[in-house]
């Protein structure tokens, strides 16, 4: 080994030219580490955590001084923080490295919050994409059911198409409208009558209040406007019970025209509805079946016999509940129809006839009870 000597002839410095080349090796062996993912993470790691100062040392000398001047800092360090009360805790960065050192996972503080928050917005995005698909699939059925019904329903009014018709059901069904249409108008003459008979039995009740006031001041007449106005009070008086008996008859005829006969041809509308689009959905059978049979034709023609098979279905059901609603509506029909029938008769010829106990006993017999005047009117209360 050479010894160099400086312009002095000092050997001095062979401490500083060790110390130098020690540093050239280091820093190549530390280019041939940068190279290798290995490398790459010591030097990652060296960037975010900085050096170790634990292992630099202070000289206290300069160069080519003796090892006692060395004072290592991590002593001078540990010093201070004693002298100022203050323990140090480690770091999350160094103590998630030191945790994932030996898997060589990446430690990123908050990355698991980032993740579950990443998850949780994906979840959302998935969800709405499926009720939007799920949207698009039943407008789609919709829009297809459609089409083929309109496309049947003028084939059937043009004549250029076949439609399922059941000729008994048909006529219950053509029987039950002509009924509706005419009780709509007995409900219509029944209201009228009320209203002019209630017109009446107002203009009853003044006249009598009249001829009873005139009985009060016509001392000569007092007699006579007394018994007019003793008569028109008892017609009043029947007028209102008859006014009871008829507001009976029109209220249970209005039930059954609007809500009874209402609601069987609610099902009857769904029933012909259904009807309609199980002969849609036969024709579109039977038009693929007329086509040829590839491998695509079958496939939908399998696909057409289960829609046809599923209205199929729906068309036997409606029509089996609209035979069944249709004979229910008529034994109830009978029986309401003859209760109050036997009622405006009884309370119409008691009225005409004067017989005030046997109108009175006609409202006892169907349990009809009369409301005081001014029921209906709100109480002062209410009012407020």
């Amino acid at each position: 080994m050479e010894i160099p000597i400086n312009s002095n002839g000092d050997s001095r410095n062979l401490a500083e030219d060790d110390s130098l080349e020690q540093a050239a090796k280091i820093q190549w062996s530390l280019r041939e580490k940068v190279g290798s993912p290995a490398g790459l993470r010591d030097l990652q790691q060296v960037m975010v955590s900085g050096p170790n100062l634990n292992e630099t040392s202070i000289v206290s000398g300069g160069y080519g001084g003796t090892t006692e001047g060395i004072i290592p800092t991590s002593s001078i360090k540990d010093l201070r923080m004693k002298s100022r009360g203050v323990s140090i805790a480690p770091s999350q960065i160094a103590a998630c490295r030191i945790a994932h050192q030996s898997e060589d996972i990446p430690c990123i503080p908050g990355s698991n919050m980032h993740h579950a928050s990443s998850n949780s917005s994906m979840m959302a995005e998935e969800a709405t994409r499926g009720v939007a698909v799920e949207k698009f699939d039943i407008m789609k059925k919709w829009g297809l059911n459609t089409y083929k019904c309109t496309k049947q329903m003028i084939s059937e009014r043009f004549g250029r198409g076949s439609r399922t018709v059941d000729l008994e059901l048909e006529a219950q069904i053509e029987v039950l409208r002509e009924t509706k249409r005419k009780y709509e108008n007995v409900l219509h003459l029944a209201r009228a009558l009320t209203n002019h008979f209630y017109s009446m039995v107002q203009t009853q009740h003044a006249l009598g209040d009249t001829f009873a006031d005139l009985s009060q001041k016509s001392p000569e007449l007092r007699d006579e406007f007394g018994y007019n106005a003793e008569t028109q009070k008892l017609l009043c008086k029947n007028g209102e019970t008859l006014l009871g008996a008829i507001n009976f008859f029109v209220s249970s005829i209005n039930t059954l025209v609007n809500k009874t006969m209402e609601d069987t041809l609610m099902t009857i509308k769904m029933y012909e509805n259904a009807r309609l689009e199980f002969d849609a959905y036969r024709a579109d059978l039977e038009e693929l079946n007329m086509g040829p049979r590839d491998a695509v034709t079958m496939a939908r023609i399998e696909a057409a016999q289960q829609q046809y098979q599923i209205h199929k279905d729906k068309y036997e059901r409606l029509r089996s509940d609209v035979t069944i609603k249709l004979k229910f509506l008529e034994e109830n029909k009978v029986k309401v129809m003859h209760k109050q029938l036997l009622l405006f008769h009884n309370a119409i010829s008691a009225y005409f006839a004067g017989n005030q106990q046997q109108l009175e006993q006609t409202l006892k017999q169907f349990n009809i009870k009369l409301k005081p005047p001014g029921a209906d009117k709100p109480s002062w209360l209410e009012e407020q």
